[in-house]
């Protein structure tokens, strides 16, 4: 009984994992089919673009971001940062774009000289990043940014940001890199009303994680913020002419593992928005 326990448990992640490569090639002839009945077989996930940290030529994305995905009805697929030409062929692949976490930003992309507090930079991850952005928000795709996210989804659009917060900011800050667990709540935002944030979150104050240094400064005309702290920074921002284009400063899917409701709604959300682009 244990060994045929065994080998249906093996093969269910055989089936699991080839279903989802198999689904990814035929998913655009499924799109085309005119019979609703074998249309109706297949159910079709939104395909989500994940961007990954790029070191010592190792890509590198967090497990959080795929569990947050997959358990709101998404198929995350790791994206590659390689700006060789094929960025239109990836974005018509994606339904949606997720930007990470991860390094800094490189200042001179928003004509600014570097300062002595900025962290590690990847010019390939940054340049395919803002490519793909780019291509994106052309075609009206749903993203979410998180943390360097944000950043890279402003820049994209043409604003800019703090290279460091604690020395460029002009207010005493709260800590923004907190020493407590990565699904510990440590600060409150204030929710801009009226905003696309707003309508997800359905409050006007929620405790976030904070785990940055740099930070959101100008943002683009077409953009607007809809949270900030206490301490008068940045924390969320969306596009006024876009269906879903969101940039947050924290780690949903880092605070998802606890349930925290906020953050469930944000994926939620982000991954409806993704299946109506389908």
């Amino acid at each position: 009984m244990l060994l045929l326990s065994y080998y249906r448990h093996i093969c269910l992640l055989i089936f699991t994992y080839t279903y989802d490569h198999f689904y990814i090639y035929i998913r655009p002839f499924i799109h085309k089919m005119n019979d609703l009945s074998l249309k109706g077989m297949f159910i079709l996930k939104p395909i989500i673009g994940v961007s990954t940290n790029l070191t010592d030529q190792l890509l590198s994305v967090s497990t959080d971001y795929l569990h947050a995905i997959t358990s709101s009805g998404g198929l995350p697929i790791v994206l590659p940062n390689l700006n060789n030409g094929d960025i239109q062929s990836i974005a018509h692949l994606l339904d949606g774009l997720l930007l990470t976490g991860g390094g800094d930003v490189d200042p001179t992309l928003f004509f600014e000289e570097p300062i002595p507090h900025l962290g590690n930079v990847s010019p390939e991850r940054d340049n395919f990043e803002i490519a793909l952005t780019q291509t994106m928000l052309n075609l009206n795709k749903p993203i979410l940014g998180i943390c360097r996210g944000i950043q890279i989804l402003n820049i994209s659009a043409g604003g800019n940001i703090y290279q460091d917060i604690y020395s460029q900011f002009d207010k005493p800050l709260l800590q923004h890199t907190q020493l407590a667990p990565r699904h510990h709540a440590s600060h409150f935002i204030q929710i801009e009303k009226a905003t696309l944030l707003h309508g997800i979150l359905q409050s006007d104050l929620v405790k976030v994680n904070s785990f940055h240094h740099q930070a959101v400064k100008k943002i683009p005309k077409a953009f607007e913020i809809c949270a900030i702290t206490n301490d008068d920074l940045i924390e969320a921002i969306e596009s006024k002419e876009h269906d879903f284009v969101l940039g947050i400063q924290w780690h949903p899917e880092g605070l998802i593992k606890k349930n925290d409701p906020s953050s469930v709604s944000i994926f939620q959300a982000f991954i409806e928005a993704c299946q109506k682009k389908e």
